[in-house]
């Protein structure tokens, strides 16, 4: 009776989270005339996609396993069924009926119906596995999965993304480089960076330099700039270097209580 009443709620809670999640997605590709509700990184996920429906669905395969392994494990969902599992999958399933992504992945209605079905399917099939599995096989599937599924994100991803932007163009495939390196260093994975330079390389071949995409490029900056601050990057860089910490710098990571 428990396990069918999880069941139920997993459907519930999975099917609202793929609602609002899929509609997101949608309206974010008409932002700014509308208001969007997604995260920047699924937009830009989805978009190196390009539409394709196998891509899409092994975007989205590529980040089960790790969430799968952290509800078994430890029972917590991973931000990654929202932000990557569940639009990159409710847009293969409708791709692969239609692939013109204006009538499919750009419409939040249809994003709504298709997350809410994956949503529903995906919640329930890892929460009703978190209860029914063996403790003995929860701690293996923390030690096997877990690590496999980092090696992915780690290691693989930046590969696949870093060949998309090579292969969007020079262009593209400079900027996505550059910042794919620099995330790397600062944030410890470069496919944010590299998403970030397809974007800025794709905007500069399409528009040329103007205000939308000098602002992005100003956005970016300040956003590499405040994340390496607070990851103490700065300080770490110079420790490297072997070389003396300014007490200017110290007394400034103190103030934001960051710890020096």
């Amino acid at each position: 009776m428990d396990f069918f009443n999880i069941l139920i709620e997993a459907i519930i809670i999975g099917a609202f989270v793929g609602f609002s999640v899929g509609a997101g997605a949608a309206r974010m590709f008409h932002a700014p005339g509308v208001q969007g509700m997604g995260a920047f990184r699924t937009l830009g996920e989805l978009n190196a996609c390009e539409g394709d429906p196998i891509a899409h669905f092994s975007f989205g395969l590529g980040f089960l396993f790790n969430s799968w392994a952290s509800i078994v494990g430890v029972g917590a969902f991973t931000q990654d069924i929202a932000h990557r599992i569940i639009p990159n999958w409710a847009a293969a399933l409708l791709l692969s009926r239609n692939k013109n992504v204006e009538e499919t992945l750009h419409d939040p209605a249809k994003m709504a119906i298709a997350g809410a079905v994956i949503g529903a399917v995906v919640v329930s099939l890892m929460t009703s596995t978190a209860v029914a599995i063996p403790e003995s096989l929860q701690l293996i599937a923390t030690k096997v999965l877990v690590p496999a599924a980092n090696w992915l994100i780690n290691l693989v991803m930046p590969i696949v993304f870093w060949m998309a932007a090579l292969d969007a163009g020079r262009r593209t495939g400079v900027w996505g480089t550059i910042l794919g390196g620099i995330s790397h260093l600062v944030m410890g994975n470069a496919v944010p960076g590299i998403v970030l330079g397809i974007l800025i390389g794709q905007g500069v071949e399409d528009t040329g330099w103007n205000r939308i995409t000098k602002s992005l490029l100003a956005a970016i900056i300040i956003l590499f700039v405040l994340s390496g601050f607070f990851r103490e990057f700065d300080i770490k860089l110079l420790q490297q270097f072997y070389l003396n910490i300014p007490d200017v710098l110290k007394e400034l990571h103190a103030l934001f209580k960051v710890g020096a």
